[in-house]
């Protein structure tokens, strides 16, 4: 989850996050490398005295900044590319989930496993217990394997909402009448918080998404569990 003052992307739980994490870094130094030379130019041309009036005919100066920025942006593209295959849907799932998003909670309904659907709330504040997160807790948390791949089937009953976690890299759009696919693999057992990305109306703020990652035994005995319930 995210913490106060924080500056950079929460820590990815996830290999496409892991990912993203890395494009972020070096997208931003190639970022810093440009503004710092503008910069500098800027204030070498701002500083001098010196003046020339026979540099309108500059070809190499124009061949170089045409030539740098499509190298530039090639060096940006590829990698970001790379990461878009990898976020493409995946064949063979272990599990598939289908959330909808509702004015306003969550309910999710796991496709392989007959009659396990259940909606998720968000915990008031006056019931939470020592330790957990206001806004951000769940009465049923969504409960995955670690370390299997995971195929979210996302819609919306009513209104556009975002069915977004970031520590996995998610942030898909529950569409009325459309169902948007996205996946995750979750590399360590932990809790993953999250919340809808768009804004839905008035409660568009207190409709969290929680997702438990736990070791394969440890989710096969909570779906045993949920279906005698």
């Amino acid at each position: 989850m995210a913490y106060p003052t924080q500056l950079g992307f929460q820590d990815a739980a996830s290999p496409v996050m892991e990912e993203l994490l890395h494009f972020h870094d070096h997208t931003l130094m190639i970022v810093f490398l440009i503004s710092t030379l503008v910069l500098y130019i800027i204030t070498i041309m701002m500083s001098t005295k010196l003046t020339s009036t026979n540099s309108t005919d500059a070809q190499e100066v124009e061949m170089i900044w045409t030539i740098l920025p499509a190298i530039i942006m090639i060096v940006i593209a590829l990698p970001s590319l790379r990461i878009l295959y990898l976020m493409d849907g995946i064949s063979n799932p272990h599990l598939t989930i289908k959330s909808i998003g509702h004015q306003w909670y969550w309910s999710y309904e796991f496709t392989d496993y007959q009659m396990l659907t259940f909606d998720s709330y968000m915990t008031p504040t006056a019931d939470l217990e020592h330790g957990q997160f206001r806004l951000l807790e769940v009465d049923n948390r969504m409960i995955v394997p670690t370390e299997s791949p995971i195929r979210m089937l996302i819609s919306a009953e009513d209104v556009l909402h975002s069915w977004t976690v970031p520590s996995l890299g998610v942030k898909t759009d529950a569409v009325p009448g459309r169902l948007n696919q996205t996946t995750f693999i979750t590399t360590r057992p932990g809790v993953y918080f999250g919340q809808c990305s768009e804004i839905c109306g008035a409660n568009h703020s207190f409709m969290p998404i929680v997702v438990e990652a736990t070791p394969l035994m440890n989710f096969e005995n909570w779906s045993t569990l949920m279906l005698k319930i």
